[in-house]
């Protein structure tokens, strides 16, 4: 019995195990059914969104085709009804215009009857006015007529008085015509004899003349650096400046200031304008245009009114070229014809720059200075020469040659002129009548501006210009002293600077020299005042001789 429980146990044990089993099996089918079902619905589910989302981006294309058709459409329809209005408001625009156009042309029209019209009521009565006028003259015509014909017959009675008359009126013009050519031929007698006179008063002034001027003060100047300068004889002659020197410290200690005295030829205070100051050297330029070599030139520390006074529009040069032409004009009746040429250079660290020429030629192109010793004159090579047909050329050609002048700043003055510039004027005269022929020289000289080297603070560059400007208006000092010396055959140091050298003939014995010494009036720049004033001083002291005229008769 045991046994077969035992038996049934395990029959009923491996019944269990075989029930896990199938049951496990069931499961695990079961499993796999879900999931492939589970899977088959992911993808059918899949499917569907994938073809809702298609039909759903073609819905939305095909909606956006829709709106960008109909969105053309309307802006096709807007830009149809803006060309249309713009088309409508051209063509009000223009039919506007036209009728402003019609409504002026009658404005217009109706103005021109109105003034025709006037016309004609004035002309019709001029014509009453000249109606009764001709019927008042009727009466008068025929008493005239009746009177000329009385005259007629007086004058058939006189025809033989009237040949005499008309012989004694015949005689009468003769003998004025050759009345005015011998007052023609007196006039040209007296021109000869008055550029005689003229001259020989100059010469009596003295050759070389020295004129100082004080520049007034400019805005930006204070007032409590001016120097303390005095005029004494400024109601009379003009001709004395008095300046108060710089403190000096006597060996007991006391403080004192220095009067300085100077007396020139003609002293202008800082009131005179550039009109006054030409009025004294326009009987110098008489000169030139007599014949005769002269040279006026400024000299004078940096920022005195140099340039000012030579090349500003109404300076000196300007000035000078517009007395010329004008007594130039005035001469022709006397049988004078004059023909004026200008040049225009500057000495620039000791070499010649052609101001008129190009401005990159400048420091580069040689010129050479060559004296013709026979015939007293200067060729200067390769030089611009401008022939002066008018006085307004001159204002071109200033501008002209202050664009190329160098220029350069200092410690002394912010646009300090660092070269000499000399503008030469030659002017040759003929007569038709004399055969008399003049050959003159007109120099007007703006010097670089004079100034020592510890006021100058110049270095480098500025250091060489300042060193080569010094030592050619020392060679200057040099050649008017030894020219003051009047030995005959005696050395002159032309040659020691291009400066002396291209003015040798406008310097010495043959020539005729103003000098303007320039003041500046700032206390700051008194120690620079009286070193130019002292100079100046030597100048005015110096006697060089009687100045020859270059003119000769012309050969028939």
């Amino acid at each position: 019995m045991k046994a077969r429980i035992g038996t049934a146990e395990g029959a009923l044990h491996d019944a269990q195990r075989e029930y896990e089993l199938a049951m496990d099996e069931f499961s695990s089918r079961q499993r796999l059914e879900v999931e492939t079902v589970r899977a088959d619905s992911k993808k059918k589910l899949e499917t569907i969104v994938a073809q809702h989302e298609d039909q759903l981006c073609e819905l939305k294309r095909r909606f956006e085709r829709e709106m960008d058709d109909e969105k053309a459409s309307r802006l096709r329809e807007i830009n149809q009804l803006t060309s249309q209005t713009t088309l409508d408001t051209q063509r009000s625009q223009i039919e506007l215009d036209r009728k402003d156009r019609e409504i002026a042309s009658l404005q217009n029209d109706v103005q021109a009857l109105q003034q025709e019209i006037e016309r004609e009521r004035k002309s019709t009565q001029g014509l009453r006015q000249n109606l009764d006028t001709a019927s008042s003259n009727s009466v008068t015509l025929e008493s005239s007529i009746r009177a000329l014909k009385a005259r007629i017959e007086f004058l058939e009675s006189g025809r033989e008085e009237q040949s005499q008359a008309f012989e004694r009126l015949n005689q009468q013009m003769m003998d004025a015509l050759a009345e005015t050519n011998a007052t023609k031929d007196k006039l040209r007698k007296e021109e000869t004899l008055r550029r005689k006179l003229h001259n020989q008063v100059q010469e009596l002034k003295g050759n070389i003349r020295v004129f100082c001027r004080v520049r007034p003060s400019l805005e930006t100047e204070p007032q409590t650096g001016i120097a303390q300068i005095q005029y004494p004889d400024a109601s009379e002659e003009c001709k004395e400046i008095n300046v108060l020197g710089l403190e000096e410290k006597s060996s007991l200690g006391a403080v004192t200031k220095k009067n300085n005295n100077f007396a020139f030829d003609r002293v202008f205070g800082p009131s005179t304008q550039n009109a006054e100051v030409f009025d004294e050297i326009s009987q110098l330029v008489q000169s030139a245009l007599d014949g005769y070599n002269v040279c006026i030139f400024c000299y004078g520390q940096t920022g005195s009114g140099k340039t000012y006074t030579m090349s500003s529009l109404d300076g000196m040069i300007p000035r000078a070229v517009h007395q010329i032409y004008e007594t130039a004009t005035s001469l022709k009746e006397k049988g004078w014809r004059y023909t004026m040429e200008g040049n225009f250079v500057e000495v620039y660290n000791e070499n010649l720059n052609d101001l008129l020429g190009k401005a990159e030629e400048l420091d580069k192109k040689k010129h050479e200075i060559r004296h013709d010793m026979q015939r007293g004159k200067t060729i200067i090579t390769d030089v611009t020469t401008v022939r002066l047909d008018s006085p307004e050329m001159v204002e071109s050609i200033l501008k002209r040659a202050a664009a190329n002048r160098s220029v350069a700043a200092t410690k002394a003055n912010e646009r300090s002129s660092r070269s000499h510039s000399v503008f030469i004027l030659k002017l040759i005269g003929e007569n038709d009548i004399t055969g008399e022929r003049s050959e003159g020289t007109l120099n007007l000289v703006d010097l670089a501006g004079s100034e020592r080297l510890s006021h100058s603070g110049a270095t480098g560059e500025r250091l060489r210009e300042t060193q080569n400007i010094n030592r050619s208006l020392s060679c200057l000092g040099d050649v008017i002293a030894a020219l003051g010396q009047g030995k005959d055959g005696g050395h002159i140091p032309y040659r020691n600077s291009k400066l002396t050298y291209l003015l040798q003939f406008s310097l010495g014995g043959n020539s005729k020299t103003l000098m303007f010494v320039m003041v500046s009036p700032l206390q700051a720049h008194l120690a620079e005042t009286l070193t130019s004033l002292k100079f100046a001083t030597k100048v005015h002291n110096t006697h060089i001789g009687t100045a020859k005229r270059q003119a000769r008769v012309r050969e028939c």
